[in-house]
């Protein structure tokens, strides 16, 4: 005989199924006794500031800040390292979406980044088109990089997927050093940037640079949470039930990875009009594998963990400058004891889904 109130099946279902869809802890009595949640407790600190750092409000202030940069510090040194740090977090942001949203292991990107730059680089110097000009050759270049490599090779898995993206960098890499008409070893030089605008030229390549990254970032974080978002997610988390599940994971992968070499080659846009010339060491591995480490560093699938992972990964350097040929080993260390106390990254991805608040009753049974 039960001592609490009784409840017909049609509530005690809907009550369970209402706790599992907030993803409470949910106490789940005896039939007839109803389902109960914990009293929430108080925050840990580590929650507090993960909260704090994915706020939607300190994401805007970074962004003010981004844009006034100039107004606080306009000399040659600070705005040509935050240019610098600006296009690493386009590139991270970029595959993010292959590895982070999506799960596939790529560690040639520097090849998308190697498309854009050489593209608009060859369009501006050797037929004397404007930069801008340039950007929606790079973007179909960039499709077709990606569809080059990522059609017959996105039905691989883990290492072996890995393997040949590492491979498609290193030929991206050995045909421009080898094409007369990309310059050989010697480069493109004399690469225009979009314009001063009346304004000193790296100032208003920097505010170019600002908003594109910017947008990125947002277009990004959009993607993430949208439905071809969660689909990503779901290839990752187990992609032998996702396609159980009806969704055509072949196709998803293909939309991350188009998406992907995007992101890459617009930021060899901006890279080249950084740079000026541009070579083939500029694109070699090393870039791959730092790009690919801020990723992990941020935490993957988190855009926000993202962007500090790759500010972190280009700043670093220059901030223990002082410490001269010591610097990039206090910079391995510093990156050794970050994965050794928060493997999942600075700012790891929430897994959780919104709750949906539906029909049914809200509170259960008491």
């Amino acid at each position: 005989m039960n001592d609490g109130p009784s409840l017909s099946a049609g509530e005690e279902a809907s009550a369970y199924v209402d706790a599992v869809e907030r993803r409470a802890p949910a106490n789940v009595a005896l039939a007839g006794r109803g389902v109960g949640s914990p009293r929430p407790g108080r925050k840990t600190l580590s929650q507090a500031v993960s909260s704090g750092l994915a706020s939607k409000w300190l994401a805007s202030g970074v962004a003010i800040a981004a844009l006034a940069l100039p107004f606080i510090d306009s000399s040659t040194y600070t705005i040509q390292i935050a240019v610098d740090a600006l296009i690493f977090v386009m590139l991270a942001v970029g595959l993010n979406i292959v590895v982070g949203y999506c799960g596939l292991l790529d560690l040639g990107y520097a090849a998308f980044f190697a498309i854009g730059a050489y593209t608009s680089g060859l369009l501006s110097t050797r037929f004397g088109w404007p930069l801008i000009a340039t950007l929606p050759v790079v973007v179909v270049a960039a499709i077709i990089g990606g569809l080059v490599i990522g059609g017959p090779t996105l039905r691989l898995r883990s290492d072996y997927l890995a393997i040949v993206t590492l491979g498609f960098g290193e030929i991206i890499r050995i045909t421009a050093n080898n094409l007369e008409l990309t310059g050989g070893p010697n480069g493109l030089y004399g690469i225009p940037d979009f314009g001063d605008f009346g304004l000193r030229s790296d100032i208003a390549l920097y505010w170019i640079t600002a908003t594109v990254v910017i947008t990125a970032v947002l277009f990004s974080s959009r993607l993430g949470r949208g439905r071809i978002g969660r689909a990503w997610r779901f290839v990752r988390e187990d992609e032998d039930a996702a396609e159980a599940m009806g969704i055509h994971t072949y196709k998803v992968k293909f939309a991350a990875y188009i998406a992907g070499a995007v992101f890459g080659g617009v930021a060899g846009v901006l890279f080249a009009a950084h740079q000026t010339a541009i070579s083939p060491p500029s694109f070699n591995f090393l870039w791959s594998a730092l790009i690919l480490m801020a990723v992990v560093l941020g935490g993957m699938g988190s855009t926000t963990g993202v962007v500090v992972g790759a500010l972190a990964i280009s700043l670093l350097p220059e901030l223990l400058r002082g410490a001269e040929n010591w610097r990039y080993l206090l910079f391995g260390l510093l990156l050794i004891v970050v994965m050794i106390f928060r493997p999942q990254g600075l700012l790891p991805a929430r897994t959780s889904e919104p709750a949906r608040r539906g029909r049914r009753a809200q509170g259960g049974a008491s």
